[in-house]
């Protein structure tokens, strides 16, 4: 399932339209759960209360309203965040959605919000994500919070340590369109959430650097709505652009059969 921000009625919609049945089906959702739609706080009642039906990775947007809630981060006059913020069960669902991993592997399919570095093998990968889980999960989540947004470093290293190497895994695995052609991730330049057509000079979609280890598997992800759906080089992208009324989009994994919901814009879209 794409990217929902908060569209609760074209996910209902959409659930409708494909049969889900909880307690037959399971749900991927390869995160932005939540924020800039209408209805984050329905989203994330409704998502956490499949249990098991439900498997989450977490988008930049997520990440923004935990850091919130715990008092980091900036708020964006384009946030839509206040009724999960108020809510009687906040803390609950701030918990739910802070133990979720960044990036989750079952047999030949993989998923992740944004994308992975080139350098990066699915096991090490799903290592990686076990690292950041664990420390949002864990007692020392709150200087997490504190220390895990910012673009630097641009560029992945084994050696890395502390908040470096814990703030790499999460620009790249929540935040990451374009490479540049040395491999550092490109968040700054005009254009980074263009189409590849449209996109920063000398830089290429992660999807398409040289050598990626990953390609291995086949791999869901979302994050990129101006990139629409697109299967190629054995990553799918989800993100149609519920939000700014384009489409809630699914695949079926057993056949790869795609569904989409159409949407009402919420929003213009911004890819500068």
């Amino acid at each position: 399932m794409g990217d929902i921000q908060g569209c609760f009625e074209p996910l209902k919609k959409l659930l409708d339209y494909i049969s889900f049945d909880p307690a037959r089906d399971r749900l991927w959702f390869v995160g932005d759960l939540v924020n800039r739609g209408p209805a984050s706080l329905a989203v994330l009642r409704y998502i956490k209360s499949l249990g098991t039906a439900a498997t989450v990775v977490l988008g930049n947007h997520d990440l923004h309203l935990v850091m919130l809630a715990y008092g980091y981060g900036k708020a964006s006059r384009e946030d839509t965040l206040d009724e999960v913020l108020a809510a009687p069960d906040r803390d609950e669902l701030i918990d739910w959605l802070r133990t979720r991993p960044l990036f989750y592997q079952e047999g030949d399919w993989a998923m992740v919000h944004a994308g992975l570095l080139s350098s990066w093998s699915i096991a090490q990968a799903q290592a990686l994500s076990d690292e950041v889980q664990a420390m949002l999960s864990g007692s020392n989540h709150v200087k997490f919070l504190a220390n895990m947004w910012g673009s630097e470093p641009s560029v992945w290293r084994d050696d890395l340590l502390g908040w470096d190497r814990l703030r790499v895994i999460v620009n790249a695995m929540t935040r990451m369109r374009y490479v540049t052609k040395n491999g550092a991730m490109e968040f700054r330049a005009t254009g980074n959430k263009a189409p590849p057509e449209q996109g920063p000079p000398g830089c290429i979609p992660w999807f398409r650097a040289p050598g990626r280890k990953s390609a291995e598997h086949r791999i869901v992800c979302g994050h990129w709505s101006a990139l629409g759906y697109r299967d190629e080089g054995g990553v799918m992208t989800l993100d149609t652009g519920c939000l700014w009324g384009g489409s809630l989009t699914a695949v079926r994994l057993e056949d790869s059969r795609v569904f989409h919901q159409p949407c009402m814009a919420q929003v213009k879209p911004d890819w500068n």
